[in-house]
C-alpha cells in the first residue's frame, strides 16, 4: 500500500461521510416541511437514478482523465448540490416547491457520486496488483462503511435538539440558517471541502487507456457491450449478481431501520440514525475480517449471504437496546464479510476483461438499478400501509432465497467448467476488448 492509496481512502471516506450525513439532514428537512413517509426513500431513488442514467458515460469520463482530477471535479459537483439544498428556502417558494428543490439538490449530489465512483474504485486497480485487491478492497469498503457510520451518526447528531441549538447559538451560524437541518447542511458542506483537498493530493498513476468515444449513441452501444461481456463471464456474473443484491438490500435496509426504529422501538430520527450506524459498524468488522480471505477463495463466502437474510428475520422479535444492537451488529458483520471478497472478485474480472473505469460503471449500473427496484417496492409497501415488521420478514426471506439461487448457479458454472477456479488471479487487461 502506497501513500497515494491512503489519500484515495481519505478522500473517499470524507466524501462518503458527507453523502450519508446529508441524507439524514435531507430526511430532517422533509420532516420539517411535513413531507410524507414515502418521500425519503424516493429521494434516495432519485440519487440512485443518476447512476443508472449516466452509467454509459461516467466510465469513459473516468478513463479519459487522471482519476484524482476526476474525483476532485465530481466532489465539487456534490458540494454544489449540498449548497443548493442549504439554500432551499431562499427562492420564495412554498413548502411543496421547497421539497422539489431538496429533491433536485440531492439528485445533483447523486450525479456527482455516480461520476465519482468509477474513478474511486478504478484507481484501486491501477495502484494495486491483483494479489492485493482483496486487502485493498477491505480497506476501501471498511472505510466506506465506517464513513457511513460516522456520517449517519453525525447527521443524526447535527439535527438533534442539543447540538442544533448549540450551533444556532453562535451569531455567525444563526445569521445563515433558520432550522436545525439547515445548520447541519452547513457543517456537511465543510466536510465536502475537506474531501476536495484530499482529492488534490492524489498522485497521477500514469495509467492510460484507449481514446474514449464522445458521441452519446456510440457510448451507449459500447456500454451495452460491456454489460453483456461481464454478465457472460462465469465468474463475473456470480460476483455481479451478489454485489447487485447486496447494494440494493443495503440501501433499502437503511430506510427499513429508520422506519423500524420509529414504529417498533418508538425512536426519533436522530436516535434511529444511530441504529443505522450500529449496523454499519458491524459491516466494518465484517469487512476487516474479510481482508484475510484470499482472492482465490472469494466464492467460499456465499453461504454467509444466506445467513444474513435469515438473521434479518429476528428484527421484529427484539425490543431491548442491547438485543437490538447485537442483532444489528451481526447483520452488518455478515454483510461486510461476504460482500468484500465478492467486490474484489468483480473488480478483478472487470479489470481483466474490460478496463478500470468501464467495469466499475457496469457494476454501478446493475447495483443502482437494483436499488431503484428495491426502493420503489419498499416505498410502495409503505404507501399501501403494510406494517414494518411484515416488510422486514419479506425482505429477509427475499435475500436468503436469492443467495441460495446464486449458490446453485455458481455450483453449476463450476461443474460445467472446472477451469474457472484457475482463472481467479490471472493477469491481463481489457482481454475481452481485443
Amino acid at each position: 500500500m502506497n501513500r497515494g492509496f491512503y489519500m484515495v481512502m481519505a478522500a473517499q471516506a470524507l466524501s462518503s461521510l458527507a453523502d450519508n450525513a446529508l441524507l439524514i439532514a435531507a430526511i430532517g428537512l422533509i420532516a420539517e416541511l411535513s413531507g410524507p413517509d414515502w418521500m425519503a426513500p424516493m429521494m434516495k431513488w432519485w440519487f440512485a437514478l443518476a447512476y443508472v442514467v449516466l452509467a454509459a458515460f461516467v466510465g469513459a469520463f473516468a478513463d479519459s482523465f487522471p482519476k484524482g482530477k476526476v474525483m476532485f471535479t465530481t466532489n465539487a459537483l456534490k458540494t454544489a448540490g449540498c449548497a443548493l439544498m442549504f439554500a432551499y428556502g431562499s427562492f420564495g417558494l412554498d413548502h411543496s416547491q421547497q421539497l422539489v428543490v431538496i429533491f433536485i439538490a440531492y439528485t445533483i449530489v447523486g450525479v456527482g457520486a455516480a461520476a465519482y465512483s468509477p474513478a474511486k474504485y478504478g484507481i484501486v486497480t491501477e495502484m494495486l496488483p491483483p494479489e492485493l485487491l482483496v486487502k485493498g478492497n477491505s480497506w476501501i469498503e471498511g472505510l466506506t462503511v465506517l464513513s457511513v457510520i460516522v456520517g449517519t451518526v453525525l447527521g443524526g447528531l447535527l439535527i438533534s435538539p442539543t447540538v442544533s441549538n448549540w450551533l444556532m447559538s453562535h451569531d455567525l451560524v444563526l445569521g445563515l440558517v433558520h432550522s436545525s437541518s439547515q445548520s447541519a447542511i452547513l457543517i456537511i458542506g465543510l466536510v465536502y471541502v475537506a474531501a476536495a483537498l484530499c482529492n488534490l493530493l492524489i498522485p497521477d498513476t500514469h495509467a492510460f487507456y484507449p481514446r474514449q468515444h464522445t458521441r452519446p449513441v456510440a457510448l451507449i452501444r459500447e456500454f451495452s457491450r460491456y454489460v453483456r461481456i461481464l454478465w457472460a463471464d462465469k465468474l463475473g456474473q456470480i460476483s455481479l449478481a451478489v454485489t447487485t443484491l447486496f447494494w440494493g438490500a443495503g440501501a433499502t435496509l437503511q430506510f427499513i431501520v429508520i422506519e423500524w426504529g420509529a414504529q417498533h422501538l418508538g425512536y426519533r430520527l436522530d436516535q434511529a440514525s444511530i441504529l443505522m450506524g450500529v449496523a454499519a459498524f458491524g459491516t466494518v468488522i465484517g469487512a476487516a475480517a474479510a481482508g484475510r480471505v484470499p482472492l482465490r477463495r472469494a466464492l467460499s463466502v456465499l453461504p454467509v449471504g444466506v445467513l444474513m437474510g435469515i438473521v434479518v428475520l429476528f428484527m421484529p422479535l427484539v425490543y431491548r437496546p442491547w438485543a437490538v444492537y447485537i442483532l444489528l451488529l451481526l447483520i452488518g458483520g455478515l454483510s461486510g464479510f461476504f460482500v468484500v471478497p465478492m467486490n474484489a472478485l468483480l473488480q478483478h474480472r472487470g479489470h481483466v476483461l474490460l478496463s478500470a473505469g468501464h467495469s466499475i460503471a457496469v457494476q454501478n449500473f446493475n447495483e443502482q438499478l437494483n436499488i431503484l427496484l428495491m426502493l420503489a417496492i419498499y416505498s410502495l409497501l409503505l404507501w399501501l400501509g403494510l406494517p414494518i415488521n411484515l416488510i422486514i420478514a419479506l425482505f429477509g426471506i427475499l435475500v436468503a432465497a436469492l443467495m441460495l439461487v446464486f449458490m446453485r448457479w455458481n455450483r453449476l458454472n463450476h461443474q460445467n467448467n472446472p477451469e474457472l477456479a484457475h482463472m481467479i488471479g490471472q493477469t491481463g487487461h481489457g482481454t475481452a476488448l481485443h
